[in-house]
């Protein structure tokens, strides 16, 4: 388990149960108390726990994520289909995330690449995305070019929303968008549940040359409250093997290219 696996797991553990301890962490990760502590250190100065004497509990950040960004279920699948997504992206694209918890995985398993971490004298890609966390955490990579939306935080998801998301996403062109979503239909297309989220989603993808939803099996064959785009405008599903194999062939009839991981 390597250092990026190790943070996640550790916030997944303080997600489900409020604390963590230091010496318990270590024998169910099989490293050392002092790795451990060295992590948890790491994660209490982004401000994601607060650290403990023999731990950490939840700071405010973890404490008060709701479902789409606390430690989630499905977290395997995820990275999987992170994993998956991150190995579609070039050297010199142009990148679109929202927010979410898929893309977070995402965004985390782009920037983990190695050759997106070399420095050529110009950034090895840009990402634009509407997703604070995301944003905060791609800033530190000298080698990525990150661009934030801009727009009206949304506290349950994490997302800039509003009318100057949208001034700025209508000036700029993507190769990719990856999206996130609720719920994605065959027939339906792909929703969240929330209008304004739906509307600067719709943005990244009417932006982008190609849009990826990527999502576990647990969205597919649904519908949420407001609609980000229709199934004939996504080129690409990622998802776990768990997905019904009725479903994956309806995607496929659709045009829609189904990769299960």
């Amino acid at each position: 388990m390597d250092r990026h696996e190790r943070l996640n797991t550790l916030l997944d553990m303080i997600g489900q149960h409020g604390r963590i301890d230091v010496d318990q962490a270590a024998e169910k990760l099989s490293v050392s108390a002092a790795t451990v502590r060295r992590d948890l250190d790491h994660l209490a100065g982004r401000q994601l726990l607060t650290r403990t004497r023999g731990g950490a509990v939840a700071g405010n950040v973890v404490y008060d994520l709701p479902g789409r960004h606390s430690a989630s279920r499905h977290t395997v699948e995820k990275r999987r289909i992170a994993e998956a997504a991150a190995r579609m992206v070039e050297r010199g694209m142009v990148i679109g995330c929202n927010g979410g918890t898929t893309t977070t995985e995402v965004s985390r398993a782009i920037a983990s690449r190695p050759e997106f971490n070399e420095h050529r004298g110009s950034p090895a890609l840009t990402v634009v995305t509407n997703a604070v966390n995301i944003a905060h955490e791609l800033t530190v990579r000298q080698s990525i070019r990150l661009v934030s939306t801009g727009g009206v935080a949304r506290p349950h998801s994490f997302e800039l929303t509003g009318h100057l998301a949208g001034m700025m996403l209508e000036e700029i062109s993507l190769d990719v968008a990856f999206l996130g979503v609720d719920a994605v239909d065959p027939l339906r297309g792909a929703y969240a549940n929330h209008e304004a989220e739906a509307g600067v989603n719709k943005l990244l993808a009417h932006r982008a040359k190609r849009v990826v939803v990527v999502a576990d099996s647990s969205k597919l064959g649904g519908y949420a409250f407001a609609r980000i785009c229709p199934t004939l405008d996504i080129d690409a599903l990622i998802t776990d093997s768990a997905a019904e194999a009725d479903l994956v062939s309806a995607f496929e009839l659709e045009g829609v290219r189904v990769t299960l991981v």
